[in-house]
């Protein structure tokens, strides 16, 4: 068992196309319920079968490294705008997120969390999004960086967005434009702010952002009232197999 202490927030990463085993991915397929088991048939492509049993197969295992409760025997239920959770509830609040070639699960003790793992690689028309979802400072943050780095700014914005709206629980119900990251990487330092009507107070929350490959990055959110100091551990892992320290970039934090 690993211990998770109330200041800590653990990751767990796994690369899906280092797992071909058909040993390993057959004993995934044995940590399925029926109803996962025929989701999983359902997808058309093999690459999209295989990272929805990676995700399945991560947050089974991982949640059993702090509870005797196996893999296979843990039971999940979604709020009204489909946030998973554990049922019944076990002092452990978790999030996913996946890319064909990332999936990482988040764990805490203590609060709602959030996680969100991009590609900032991925073609798309980025300033015709930030327009549409973004707020009026994130678009002018963004116009203000050479061209050469707004992709990556980009999505060092969009991943945030999303940890921020997954740990809320709400999904995209949640206005984009409502809220606002500005980064300063210089001095790795994150500030979040709401604008009318979205209500609350912002230095509740506390993120952090991380390049975790030359691809990728990640960001986390989770509801901080109390001002708790948090730190992160992360792990590189094969569910049922290994796992190791993974070394990752802090690009940013609040």
């Amino acid at each position: 068992m690993i211990t998770l202490a109330n200041d800590e927030i653990h990751l767990w990463f796994t690369f899906p196309s280092e797992i071909t085993d058909n040993t390993l991915l057959n004993n995934y397929q044995q940590l399925l319920t029926e109803e996962e088991h025929q989701r999983w048939q359902r997808f058309h492509f093999k690459k999209h079968q295989h990272q929805y049993l990676m995700t399945r197969a991560l947050v089974r295992t991982s949640l059993s490294h702090y509870i005797n409760i196996t893999p296979k025997d843990w039971q999940f239920s979604k709020n009204e705008f489909g946030k998973p959770a554990i049922s019944p509830h076990k002092n452990l609040f978790f999030n996913l997120s996946n890319t064909e070639t990332l999936i990482v699960c988040a764990i805490s003790r203590q609060s709602d969390i959030g996680i969100d793992v991009e590609t900032w690689q991925h073609k798309s028309n980025i300033l015709e999004i930030a327009q549409r979802f973004f707020s009026d400072q994130e678009v002018r943050e963004l116009l203000s960086c050479p061209q050469s780095q707004q992709r990556q700014r980009f999505f060092q914005y969009w991943t945030l967005k999303e940890s921020y709206i997954k740990a809320c629980g709400m999904g995209l119900s949640q206005p984009l434009e409502q809220f606002s990251f500005s980064i300063n990487q210089l001095q790795k330092k994150l500030t979040l702010s709401f604008h009318q009507p979205l209500k609350g107070n912002p230095n509740h929350w506390q993120c952090w952002l991380l390049q975790v490959t030359t691809e990728h990055y990640a960001a986390v959110s989770i509801f901080n009232p109390q001002a708790i100091n948090y730190k992160l551990q992360v792990r590189q892992v094969i569910p049922l197999k290994k796992e190791v320290k993974f070394d990752y970039n802090l690009l940013a934090t609040s």
